[in-house]
């Protein structure tokens, strides 16, 4: 990727309640730091810039979470459209593959943006403590960023204790050509530096951000708590998922609640998550569009996800779909929604699934273009504490409430009671699978454990030894970078 410095510092109209304008009239190619600090207002527009960068289409716009379930075996794609992640989801990936590229290139942009504003912004005219937490929301983009860039690029942590080939790590801001001459760190690196931004964002974002607007979609202190849960997970460092879940999850029994800093919990009704109203206790972190600030076209969950309203039948009606249906959900005997154990009761059933006829399902998390993208849900971070629980000490009594908060909110009838430890960890793998479905966690948590990409339609499995298990480096970044290695097999 030609890292140049390109960076439209706009402003995302959900964050505060500050105008959307131009930062100066300045010919917009390249920022310069003395104009982009030059005031309090441009500074806080700067950090907005940076939310804005994780925002695009590619990323949380809606791509990369297709990207992750593309490759897992909870969906069916129905348009055999190359924009639309075919190659993703057949396994045919190549260096030059259009997500491949374009996927790497949107997630270091906003890595750039991170660093740019990290370096620049003690110029502002603004107290220490405002500098140290703006520093604060950037590095938690940044290993925000990194965490998802490792996790499709790279082997995962578990494939020889991160000593394997990870990505590019860019701490500097990159201001002109020919400053990306750089080698891959290990996934070990990349982890540290990931884990380091995190705890210095702990220790530097705002407690509350004053708003429940704020509070979702802006970094504060919880909110890096709980991307380290996530984090840990991946690395298979169980007991700090504990330590960090714990601060979010302190209490033994439901109802489970934080107790510092900002409420989180978890909503009465799963469908209060989703949608353009989500801003509520459960969403943690969320991207936020509007009529005026659209994910692109191609990019957003409903086209994905949802059918048009004409693929409604009389006895199924969809008033609300609007999208293009590439992805329905997978009814053969791979896919979670032929799970027997996931009930017909259960609300996540009834709020997710658009049946048309008797032969297509879709998911219905999101309607609108304009819906809220949730990035990090409480309900994660029960299930990532349970499952570390789990796997440190055996049927866990903490571990088993917490699996059941999640499944008895949209399932009440249902209490699972597992027996041995094995039989523990299943369940709430398998409650992930329900609770995340089309959120980005599947093909990850397949790769986070060494397991293979399992079957789906008329698509083979793929092994943990082959090579499109994870993507290639792509050519573009090759062609400029000629430090760096390609994954092998490619």
């Amino acid at each position: 990727m030609k890292h140049k410095l390109i960076i439209f510092l706009f402003i995302l109209s959900a964050f505060s309640s500050c105008r959307k304008e131009l930062l100066s009239p300045e010919p917009q190619t390249q920022i310069l730091e003395e104009v982009s600090f030059s005031t309090p207002e441009k500074t806080l527009a700067a950090v907005y810039g940076v939310y804005a960068g994780a925002k695009v289409g590619q990323i949380y716009g809606g791509r990369y979470f297709n990207y992750q379930d593309a490759r897992g075996e909870e969906f069916i794609n129905e348009s055999a459209n190359g924009v639309t992640q075919l190659a993703t989801w057949n396994f045919t990936v190549t260096p030059t593959t259009n997500e491949v590229q374009n996927y790497w290139a949107a997630a270091y942009t906003a890595i750039n943006r991170a660093n740019v504003v990290i370096a620049g912004v003690d110029q502002a005219p603004i107290p220490d403590s405002l500098k140290n937490q703006y520093k604060a929301e950037c590095r938690f983009i940044r290993a925000l960023m990194y965490h998802n860039l490792i996790t499709i690029y790279a082997r995962p942590y578990s494939d020889g204790n991160g000593s394997k080939p990870g990505v590019v790590i860019y701490t500097d801001p990159q201001t002109k050509l020919g400053e990306n001459q750089k080698t891959r760190s290990t996934v070990t690196e990349v982890y540290n530096l990931i884990i380091g931004d995190l705890d210095y964002a702990e220790t530097n974002l705002a407690a509350n951000n004053g708003s429940v607007a704020n509070n979702v979609t802006r970094a504060h202190k919880n909110t890096a708590i709980a991307l380290k849960t996530r984090v840990y997970l991946h690395m298979g460092n169980y007991a700090k998922v504990i330590t960090e879940g714990t601060k979010l999850v302190p209490q033994t029994t439901a109802p489970f609640s934080t107790t510092t800093g900002v409420t989180h919990n978890l909503q009465a009704k799963i469908e209060n998550v989703f949608g353009s109203g989500g801003q509520t206790p459960e969403n943690i972190l969320s991207f936020p569009f509007t009529a005026n600030d659209l994910p692109g076209t191609q990019n957003s969950l409903n086209q994905y996800y949802s059918p048009s309203a004409t693929s409604s039948t009389a006895t199924n009606p969809c008033t609300s779909c609007s999208g293009n249906g590439d992805y329905s959900l997978n009814l053969g005997a791979t896919g979670i929604a032929s799970n027997t154990g996931w009930t017909a009761n259960d609300a996540r059933r009834q709020f997710n699934q658009v049946i048309n006829s008797t032969t297509k399902t879709w998911l219905r998390k999101w309607t609108t273009n304009t819906d809220y993208v949730p990035a990090i849900r409480y309900a994660e971070v029960l299930l990532n504490l349970a499952e570390a629980l789990a796997r440190q000490n055996g049927v866990d009594a903490k571990a088993v409430a917490l699996l059941n908060a999640v499944r008895k909110r949209s399932d009440p009838a249902v209490t699972l009671a597992p027996t041995t430890q094995q039989e523990l960890i299943d369940m709430i793998l398998t409650e992930r699978r329900i609770e995340l479905l089309g959120e980005g966690f599947r093909s990850r948590d397949l790769l986070r454990l060494g397991m293979a990409l399992p079957a789906k339609g008329t698509i083979a499995a793929i092994p943990s030894t082959s090579p499109q298990y994870i993507w290639p480096i792509p050519q573009s970044e090759l062609n400029v970078n000629k430090a760096v290695v390609q994954n092998t097999g490619y």
